[in-house]
């Protein structure tokens, strides 16, 4: 993606926010963040109740926006960005597992109370007492009071603060609900029933439905705690006197020593001073073979160590190690909203105020005109009612939606129903949900795409632009010849030398043949890189300027050029291989061809990606020759290959590319910064220690190529999925409102009473959360 640039010093970071009910909660706490002077950018996420922030550092502190928050009825604190400690990670404490199991079996005991009390009333169960109507009034009561004071007082401080939620609209149903019975009892001249038992269903639904809601929702973020699971809370810390001590992994700083026995996770990202082993990175890169460690490979942490002992050098603790990165990356990821959500959350923050506007014209419209166009509506529901039932008159208890006499009487229940029946938290849900889900299940493969936006790109992408060295060949170069000139290895030693110091894959190739040979690298006085060019500085012990890169450029510096060096560049050119020119002033001093094998997975990867209508190109800065054979053995036809592009070239294609649809640029993530950031989507291709690139949007880790279409046709999936549930939850509120409000009633004698409305509305939530939970099919 290719987002503005902040002006000012920013510092992006995730919020704890508490209180998050529904979709106009949601509106709230982002209209309140975005108030803040400090507050750049904001995004909200109802399924794991956070704030994703960019904060200017100039225009305040953290302390004046949490304030705000607070203030709202919203209170918050900010993540840590460490590894979650182990009462963190686990589930049950986070969110709540006792209070929880608690409110199903208060749910519980209010439903079955509430059929016991009509099932006796009706006659079929031989207990008095519980068909009482004292009892009912004092059932309703507690109920009211109980369990619902809390829904009560959150929906009054909510509609206080401007901002009703769900809360809001329930607490409006059950208290409109118990108010009516108790006039009716006290005053039953009104000719209203009393229906003390809706209430108390009512609350039940309302609670057995937030309960399973709860559940299924802390499911969709298992995978985020099975990353955080795999940081060991301690380590053997090794002594310098070869002793073993057990410290807590926070104790640890770089540059100390750990021990690794076979079986153990690596607690921190360091280097292999000592063993071989094979060791398991699936947890991070989803990759099924094990990686071979020796000394001096880098290992990232949660990996686990398969079969003999190592020594790690401490690279890295903390927030800084792989996984504390990878688990920050997926917390911005679900945080961060995808653009289609916008809508559902403009209309969920407008949409308690159209329910309750929607009540008030029920209400006024049965009271006053209903039921005179209509006057059969209020024998209706007398008629649905059994004899046993129909002996209850003014004052006596019935059920809600049944027995109205009056038109005050019907207008109020249909009024009731209107208000509850309503699902903000569907709407909330419908996306975010979704997202969650999909980020965890990315993770995983080691797929870190950074946003819901991200997510949203990618499925919508059109062409996929790779770069050549390092994405779609190995990145390990080698040496394969050292042509035209009298001494190879002195060539070699002055070329690695200056390269020394940088991390080109073709530098490496260099590196690594000095080393092979055996040759010692000098000292570098000074060195420049001359981008999409090559390196030129001074060496110790040399005199002159040496240079070492593409052959074009040393010609273009002065450096002769003759008839041999020209029929050696031809010779690596029909080879297919890459070539490095090495000069010192202007003497040239010899071309060094450099070859790498395009990946194992390079030919599938590119297909599957055809198959998907994907447009595919390939943009380098190596030489036409190397680039031409690459494309022809991966099927890339002669207008998809650009050759010897410098970087501002590269955007130059980019920005014709985009004029034809999204387009992603695929990099290593190392050399191809400017392009990535400047593509519709950047995506880097890298390992555990190399997921800091800001400039990529999408970062698979591990060498796994065929992760590219994999990934992309997961987006695809998640945005099908975000298109149902937003379906779902629209379109459940336009057929049930209408409904509720008694649009079939004249007709039909179709009447939505509120308890059947309260479990319509939890099992709208669960629908959407249920159906963000099948995106883990396969």
């Amino acid at each position: 993606m290719n987002p503005s640039r902040p002006s000012a010093v920013t510092t992006a970071l995730v919020l704890d926010v508490e209180g998050m009910k529904c979709g106009g909660c949601v509106r709230a706490v982002e209209r309140t963040l975005l108030d803040q002077p400090a507050v750049e950018e904001a995004s909200v996420n109802l399924v794991t109740r956070s704030a994703w922030v960019r904060l200017r550092e100039d225009e305040g502190g953290l302390e004046s926006v949490l304030a705000a928050l607070e203030t709202r009825g919203f209170p918050a604190r900010s993540r840590s960005q460490t590894l979650p400690g182990p009462a963190e990670q686990d589930p049950e404490r986070t969110w709540g597992w006792w209070r929880q199991w608690r409110q199903l079996m208060v749910a519980l005991i209010l439903l079955l109370l509430s059929v016991l009390g009509h099932l006796a009333e009706g006659g079929q169960l031989p207990l008095p007492l519980l068909g009482a109507l004292p009892f009912h009034a004092a059932l309703a009561t507690v109920a009211v009071f109980g369990p619902g004071r809390s829904i009560l007082v959150s929906g009054w401080a909510a509609a206080r603060a401007g901002a009703p939620s769900m809360d809001t609209l329930v607490g409006l149903g059950v208290g409109s609900a118990y108010l009516a019975s108790a006039v009716a009892l006290v005053w039953p001249q009104v000719g209203w029933p009393c229906f003390f038992n809706e209430p108390v269903m009512l609350l039940g639904f309302v609670l057995l439905g937030r309960f399973l809601e709860e559940r299924a929702r802390l499911r969709t973020g298992r995978a985020l705690r099975q990353l955080a699971a795999l940081q060991p809370a301690g380590a053997r810390l090794l002594m310098e006197d070869g002793a073993v001590r057990e410290v807590p992994v926070a104790a640890l700083r770089p540059g100390e020593r750990v021990q690794l026995l076979a079986g153990d996770r690596i607690p921190v990202d360091g280097v292999v001073l000592e063993g071989h082993s094979a060791v398991d990175v699936s947890s991070l890169t989803g990759e099924p073979l094990p990686l071979e460690a020796t000394p001096g490979c880098e290992l990232a942490s949660g990996c686990l160590n398969l079969e003999a002992t190592l020594v790690l050098e401490v690279r890295r603790v903390g927030a800084e190690t792989a996984l504390a990165r990878i688990i920050a990356l997926v917390e911005q990821a679900q945080a961060r909203k995808a653009p289609i959500q916008g809508l559902a959350d403009r209309v969920a923050g407008w949409f308690c105020y159209g329910v309750v506007a929607l009540a008030l014209l029920t209400f006024l419209f049965w009271w006053q005109l209903g039921t005179r166009l209509w006057p059969q509506v209020l024998a209706m529901p007398m008629a649905l009612m059994t004899e046993a039932s129909a002996v209850h008159s003014h004052g006596a208890h019935a059920p809600l939606g049944a027995g109205a006499e009056t038109a005050l009487g019907l207008a109020l229940q249909l009024t009731i129903a209107v208000l509850v029946v309503a699902c903000p938290c569907a709407l909330g849900l419908a996306t975010p949900t979704v997202i969650t889900v999909s980020s965890g299940l990315a993770a995983r493969q080691g797929w870190l795409f950074r946003g819901g936006d991200v997510i949203e790109l990618a499925a919508s992408l059109q062409q996929l632009v790779f770069d050549k060295t390092g994405t779609l060949t190995l990145g390990r170069p080698l040496v394969a010849s050292v042509l035209a000139c009298e001494d190879p290895s002195r060539t070699l030693q002055l070329a690695a030398s200056l390269e020394q110091s940088s991390r080109h894959p073709l530098a490496h190739a260099l590196l690594q043949e000095a080393q092979r040979r055996q040759l010692p690298l000098l000292s570098a006085n000074s060195s420049r890189t001359i981008s999409g060019a090559g390196v030129l500085g001074e060496l110790e012990g040399v005199s002159g300027v040496l240079r070492v890169g593409a052959p074009e450029w040393l010609q273009a510096e002065g450096v002769g050029w003759s008839e041999r060096m020209q029929g050696a560049l031809d010779q690596a050119m029909q080879a297919g291989q890459s070539v490095v020119a090495v000069a010192l002033d202007q003497e040239p001093l010899g071309l060094v061809g450099i070859d790498d094998r395009p990946r194992q997975d390079a030919l599938l990867a590119l297909g599957r990606l055809r198959d998907q209508g994907l447009k595919l190109a390939m943009l380098s800065g190596d030489r036409r020759g190397a680039v031409e054979r690459l494309g022809h053995q991966l099927g890339f036809q002669s207008d998809q290959l650009g050759w010897q592009l410098l970087p501002e070239q590269k955007l130059q294609h980019l920005e014709q590319l985009r004029a034809q649809g999204a387009v992603a640029m695929v990099g290593d993530g190392i050399n191809d910064a400017p392009a990535l950031a400047a593509a519709d989507l950047g995506i880097a291709i890298g390992t555990g220690t190399q997921i800091a690139q800001d400039t990529a949007d999408l970062v698979l880790l591990g060498d796994r190529l065929e992760a590219i279409p994999e990934a992309l046709a997961l987006a695809r999936r998640t945005m099908t999925k975000i298109r149902q549930n937003l379906g779902w939850a629209f379109g459940y509120n336009l057929i049930v409102l209408p409904v509720a409000a008694g649009v079939l009633l004249p007709g039909f004698g179709i009447l939505l009473s509120p308890p059947l409305a309260a479990l319509l509305m939890a099992l709208s939530s669960i629908t959407v959360v249920l159906n963000a939970l099948s995106l883990r099919l396969p």
